[in-house]
């Protein structure tokens, strides 16, 4: 393995990883000494990667992606519509939740990231045995919602109020 496939290598190790990960880990994944990948990682933060060294290894600052809750009503034949805008504006559905008088919070993660995640999770309210959550809080849900910026965040939240699904404070 050339010099920079290691690079490439370190770089997709350190990203996928929550914890720091130690030289000397590293240097016994790739087969290298410990001083060759210090250089390496001061080569990759020379490249503009935010990597941060921490007495238990390194790890990749992550900037978080921006998201929002949106709470949101509509009937079931529009569950299509809700998804589709929310994708079509740039937008990713993390989850759906609602707040039940008896049970509390009661989250399900959807992870809808295009329209063929939205036409599997329709085809599985069709055939499955049971109904949408929003069912239980008279249509009311919430949805944890991802995108790109703020900005596209409020295209959404706009959008969404375009077609009468986004509920206010007020309601």
């Amino acid at each position: 393995m050339n010099t920079s496939e290691r690079l490439n290598k370190i770089l997709e190790r350190i990203s996928s990883s929550d914890m720091p990960i130690s030289g000397s880990k590293l240097s016994g994944e790739f087969g290298v000494s410990r001083q060759i990948i210090v250089k390496d990682i001061s080569a990759l933060k020379d490249m503009g990667n935010d990597i941060i060294s921490t007495t238990k290894g390194y790890i990749l600052h992550k900037t978080p992606t921006p998201e929002r809750i949106l709470k949101v009503v509509h009937k079931d034949d529009e569950i299509g519509t809700e998804l589709n805008t929310i994708i079509r504006n740039g937008g990713k559905v993390k989850n759906v939740f609602v707040w039940h008088k008896i049970y509390g919070k009661i989250e399900a993660e959807l992870t809808i990231n295009n329209k063929n995640d939205i036409a599997e999770y329709l085809e599985s309210l069709k055939t499955g045995r049971s109904s949408p959550l929003k069912n239980v809080t008279s249509n009311y849900h919430y949805h944890t919602i991802t995108a790109d910026s703020e900005a596209t965040l409020d295209k959404i939240s706009k959008a969404l109020d375009d077609i009468g699904f986004l509920v206010t404070d007020d309601e």
